[in-house]
């Protein structure tokens, strides 16, 4: 007979049960433990939420804010401050420098509230953002040639400045709004100078003439304007076609006094340190 003892079945089944409660117990302690990890804000009301939100947004934890605005608006989508979330969110990433998630967010509010009596600011909030996306990021207004860039964002901030001047005329951005559009204006103007002056050294006239002639359709009361019509002249000069250069000459004789917009030297400053104001309360 062997001397290997077999387990009785009792035994085992009553060994299965300690297994079985112990592998229960673990798995409520676990979930237990997940659930509070997962859940910091476990009874927070939507008030709480705001109120904590608006507190990091002064002490610029702007990633911290931005998870409580948008825990409130999911957990309270029906509260009086579901709708300030909504907004301050979109502030919020784009002073977290998140200028795509504050544009999407922006998009978001217009859509969802089109007569909503703070919309002036969104579209004005949403032109910032364009200006500092891409290159660069919030590295300051001034400092940078923006003409270096790629300008396809800083259109579009143009685009949302002139929105917002012609559809808010009276609105308190508008002012602010207009000496930016008249900026970007003329940076858009200067970048099309500096990419021609680039084809200009190669030597491809063509190309040059095309970016000079950009700034004479397009932007043709900026600084530029006398350049693209200097560069087109040489750049004739440089193929032979004299009647074209010789009446690009009389152009610019014949339009010496084209008013030309700029943003006032003592307005500078202010645009810098003016970056975004905080949002409405709505």
């Amino acid at each position: 007979m062997s001397s290997f003892i077999t387990p009785s079945r009792q035994a085992i089944t009553s060994f299965s049960r300690f297994l079985l409660i112990l592998t229960v117990f673990g798995l409520l302690f676990g979930c237990s433990s997940d659930k509070v990890k997962e859940d910091p804000y476990k009874g927070w009301s939507a008030k709480d939420f705001y109120v904590e939100a608006k507190n990091d947004l002064r002490l610029a934890e702007f990633e911290s804010a931005i998870k409580k605005l948008e825990t409130l608006e999911a957990r309270h989508p029906f509260s009086s401050y579901a709708k300030q979330a909504q907004l301050d969110v979109a502030y919020a990433y784009y002073k977290f420098e998140e200028p795509d998630s504050a544009i999407s967010a922006i998009k978001r509010f217009i859509r969802l509230h089109p007569r909503n009596k703070h919309i002036d600011y969104a579209i004005y909030l949403k032109g910032l953002a364009n200006f500092y996306r891409g290159a660069g990021l919030f590295d300051g207004w001034f400092p940078r040639n923006l003409a270096e860039h790629d300008s396809k964002n800083l259109r579009q901030a143009m685009k949302d400045f002139n929105h917002l001047i012609r559809r808010y005329p009276k609105s308190i951005y508008a002012p602010d709004a207009y000496l930016r559009s008249i900026y970007l204006h003329n940076k858009l103007a200067e970048s099309e100078i500096v990419a021609a002056k680039y084809y200009m050294l190669r030597e491809a006239w063509i190309a040059a003439i095309n970016r000079a002639q950009n700034v004479i359709k397009y932007y043709q009361k900026s600084p530029a304007r006398n350049d693209a019509l200097d560069i087109m002249i040489m750049a004739y000069d440089k193929l032979g076609m004299n009647k074209l250069a010789d009446d690009t000459r009389k152009i610019k004789a014949m339009n010496p006094a084209v008013k030309i917009e700029a943003v006032p030297e003592e307005k500078i400053e202010e645009l810098a340190q003016r970056k975004a104001l905080e949002t409405p309360k709505i």
